[in-house]
């Protein structure tokens, strides 16, 4: 019985792993690069200044701007600099008819002088991040189609772990230069050392989306509507309406020091004004999100916008809001600090480097069958170019993205949405070229370039920075600094790679099989 479970298990296991495996790839790979999605987007706008100064000074800065021209709008949004994210935004939503979504306008300011600043337009790193639960879908169905290979990665978990009899022994064991085994003994390595993150990291996504996948307990304590529960969560977008009567608007720095001051230690994140210049005006000073591990969407202070006086204050969350947001927290890794940040990073790519040596065990094991007739079938060939495509491929399309936001002109009107179609264009190309390219050579053409194209990242951000005198190093920007730094390291890992595969080259019959009743993906 046990044997026909463990059978059983890894049946399921082979498969939900191949047919799902070069999405989740794809999922894996742009969610590790999200935990910097806020560098990516500073080094996607090389022009925005880097400058330390405190929140109550930009604060009073994006009063000024928004009072000039956001008059009459329905909502004020104002996002405090930070560490991260060294910029000040501010944004405004029109007046609209019930029912209705006023038009968004949306600013990046100076934090230290509070003017405009003009910056290439650009997706940046919130790309990746939309891509990785989206893929670039329309809404709801790229989430729908995540959260189904989010369930498929975790019952591939639950069966890997069933069919590892020495799972333990698996960590420690790793046989260099042996085909096959080599392949499977580091799958199995990277399953295991990470193991904790691996089901963390899955789980949770399906806590995040649980209210899509099962909203019975939802509809049922808001009799069918999903709207009030949504407002529950986030208390800043509930507010009287106005009362058509001008009130000038309270300064918003005191009001700021107050919400601190009920947050020992804690810091703010985004102010919301409703109906600024209306009696009814109301301010929410929001909590930062990076303050505490489990996320709080309602964590909030909320004054009177005209006279200053305090209102209800967010309560605390309750017990099963707590669990859901901890675990939102603990996935989105938003508390983390520089060194936690990175193991996140490493964690993630633990992960895609697992899905993606799966998918390269299933085939070699196939493959080594028809090694002495010298055709591979079909299906094997197919599975061989979504390989490449998925894997190199993607990692080419990347560097292609990094390349494309200095290449394009800055003031190129349509810019962000082309710097997205050159990510797909390349990743296109890549699967066109497996197509017509034998394997092995394929393999070490995509990974050459891209070692390439990563590599030369810091020569490009110095030739077209917008001012050569001006550099990251005379400027003290260490996020530029650090990204340029990351991408070179990743362009020579690339090309060791890249040369590993071309000093591989042996014929299949060579490689040392595993054992039929060996389990592999």
């Amino acid at each position: 019985m046990k044997e026909g479970l463990r059978q059983s298990m890894a049946w399921l296991h082979t498969w939900a792993g191949l047919v799902f495996g070069w999405l989740l790839f794809a999922i894996f790979f742009t969610g590790t690069l999200s935990y910097f999605k806020e560098e990516i987007t500073h080094w996607m706008q090389p022009e925005a200044p880097v400058r330390a100064v405190h929140a109550d000074i930009s604060l009073d800065l994006a009063q000024r701007y928004l009072e000039q021209h956001g008059q009459g709008a329905q909502r004020w949004f104002i996002t405090l600099p930070d560490a991260r994210q060294p910029l000040l935004s501010v944004a405004w939503q029109a007046p609209s008819a019930p029912g209705e979504r006023g038009e968004f306008t949306e600013k990046l300011l100076d934090p230290s002088t509070g003017s405009e600043l003009q910056v290439r337009d650009t997706r940046g790193g919130e790309f990746f991040y939309r891509f990785h639960f989206q893929l670039q879908m329309p809404y709801p169905w790229g989430r729908w189609l995540s959260t189904l290979a989010a369930m498929v990665m975790f019952v591939a978990l639950i069966s890997g772990i069933i069919i590892h009899k020495k799972i333990f022994k698996d960590f420690f064991t790793f046989r260099p230069r042996k085909g096959q085994r080599t392949w499977l003994d580091g799958h199995n390595a990277v399953g295991v050392l990470v193991l904790p993150f691996h089901l963390m990291i899955t789980y949770s996504s399906l806590v995040i989306f649980m209210s899509m996948v099962m909203p019975a307990s939802i509809l049922v304590a808001y009799k069918g509507d999903s709207n009030a529960f949504f407002k529950d969560l986030r208390p800043a977008s509930n507010s009287i309406p106005a009362a058509g009567q001008p009130a000038a608007l309270t300064a918003l720095d005191p009001l700021l020091k107050q919400a601190l001051a009920q947050w020992p230690g804690g810091h703010a994140q985004r102010l919301v004004v409703n109906h600024p210049g209306d009696v009814n005006a109301s301010v929410h000073v929001m909590r930062h999100s990076a303050d505490r591990v489990a996320r709080d969407l309602g964590s909030s202070v909320s004054f009177n916008g005209v006279t200053g006086q305090p209102l209800d204050a967010s309560p605390e969350q309750s017990l099963p809001m707590a669990i859901g947001g901890s675990f939102y927290g603990l996935h989105m890794g938003l508390f983390a600090g520089p060194v936690l940040r990175w193991l996140y990073f490493i964690c993630g790519l633990a992960s895609t480097a697992m899905i993606g040596t799966g998918l390269v065990i299933w085939l070699g094991k196939r493959q080594l069958k028809h090694a002495k007739s010298g055709v591979m079938p079909f299906e094997l060939r197919l599975v061989e170019v979504l390989n490449i495509a998925s894997m190199s491929g993607l990692v080419l399309a990347v560097a292609g993205f990094f390349w494309a936001n200095r290449l394009l002109p800055a003031a190129f009107a349509e810019r962000a949405e082309w710097e997205v179609n050159s990510f797909f264009i390349l990743w296109g190309l890549s699967l066109v070229h497996a197509v017509v390219r034998p394997g092995r050579r394929a393999w070490v053409e995509q990974l050459s370039l891209a070692a390439l194209l990563f590599s030369s990242i810091p020569l490009l951000d110095a030739v077209t920075s917008p001012s050569l005198m001006d550099g990251f190093m005379v400027r003290g920007d260490w996020m530029l600094a650090g990204f340029d730094l990351a991408c070179l390291s990743s362009g020579l890992f690339l090309a060791w790679a890249a040369r590993k595969l071309h000093r591989g080259q042996q014929a299949p019959a060579r490689q040392r099989p595993l054992p039929p009743d060996t389990e592999v993906n």
